[in-house]
């Protein structure tokens, strides 16, 4: 009760932002962002698209991958008319495509650009079951894996840009607190609703299982970073209830009603992105890594969430659904089910 009655009333925290924070006031006191390059998926609308707003506006270099690049495009439109001198570039990636995440990062390494910042915002909550030309779940394959293959293809660029200009990198990925209602063996659930056709699919719990993964993977590569000694740091946040695009699949009266319910605890945009653009650059945060924020705030996780067995398994199994040698990329999958990660081998 406590906790809510804080939440309601914006209190601030022990970082001096609270849940009322906006992404302009956390970002007030940020260095100059002229220096730094930025990915930012999902940045067409909603948190993504203010999230970009704001670092643009505190003078940061965007790239803004999009599977509409007309979306893109009016998204960075609507940044110039408030900071014509912004510096923004456009480019195509579809994150439930691993074809396509690997030809963003070929065509974004051909930029010669520096790489401080990537923010794994982008997101989707299907309906109705769909599968990837990967073959992997639609919710999973969009939210987790792509940003999985992402990630692992611009570290690199990450770990030099951050030794040559001796400015940390940052990773940001966007979670949600959803991430709670998963429960089971995520491995079997995810092989259960990619490969069975008759499965009772539920989307929400496929939307909690890929929210899951992305906390898992962040704690799985900040350990990663550590043993590299890279001045590079990676980790997840919250950002809050919200009614942006990625309820579109489920306008109606229902959903009308359960948000005008709700409406108390629903932040704004420009709130729902603060936690987002804190964790991206406040000075505080230096060498702060595999942690996960709500409310500007560092949180903790619950027992599955911080389970670095469990993480280290996902790790594996992504490992090999983004391996360019899997023609089916279930029939190796199954096996991750019966990897021992203490002896880092199958069983």
């Amino acid at each position: 009760m406590f906790e809510t009655l804080k939440y309601l009333v914006g209190s601030a925290g022990a970082s001096g932002y609270g849940s009322k924070s906006t992404a302009e006031q956390v970002t007030e006191n940020c260095c100059d962002l002229h220096s730094i390059t930025a990915i930012i998926t999902g940045a067409t609308s909603g948190i993504g698209a203010e999230t970009a707003r704001v670092l643009a506006k505190r003078g940061a270099r965007l790239v803004l991958p999009a599977r509409n690049l007309k979306g893109a495009e009016d998204a960075k439109a609507r940044i110039l008319s408030e900071n014509p001198d912004a510096d923004i570039i456009v480019m195509g990636l579809d994150l439930s495509s691993l074809n396509s995440v690997r030809n963003f990062v070929s065509e974004f390494e051909s930029l010669n650009l520096p790489l401080n910042l990537l923010i794994n915002n982008a997101g989707r909550f299907a309906l109705e079951p769909a599968i990837s030309e990967d073959g992997i779940e639609m919710t999973f394959a969009t939210n987790y894996l792509g940003h999985f293959l992402l990630t692992k293809l611009l570290l690199k660029k990450m770990i030099e840009t951050a030794k040559t200009t001796s400015l940390q990198g940052r990773i940001v990925n966007v979670s949600s607190s959803i991430y709670n209602w998963f429960s089971g063996d995520m491995i079997r659930y995810l092989c259960e609703i990619s490969r069975n056709k008759l499965c009772d699919f539920d989307p929400t719990r496929a939307y909690a299982l890929s929210k899951l993964a992305i906390v898992l993977h962040t704690k799985e590569v900040a350990q990663r970073l550590k043993q590299m000694e890279a001045n590079v740091t990676v980790n997840c946040v919250h950002p809050g209830v919200v009614r942006t695009r990625l309820t579109r699949e489920r306008e109606g009266m229902a959903t009308d009603i359960a948000f005008f319910l709700t409406s108390k605890l629903l932040k704004t945009i420009p709130q729902a992105a603060a936690t987002t653009c804190y964790v991206a650059t406040h000075p505080t945060l230096v060498n702060v890594t595999g942690k996960y924020f709500s409310d500007c705030n560092e949180a903790s996780t619950s027992k599955l969430g911080s389970n670095s067995t469990e993480a280290a398994r996902l790790w594996t199994a992504s490992e090999i659904m983004v391996s360019r040698g899997s023609n089916a990329v279930f029939d190796p999958l199954t096996s991750a089910l019966d990897y021992d990660t203490s002896k880092k081998q199958f069983k």
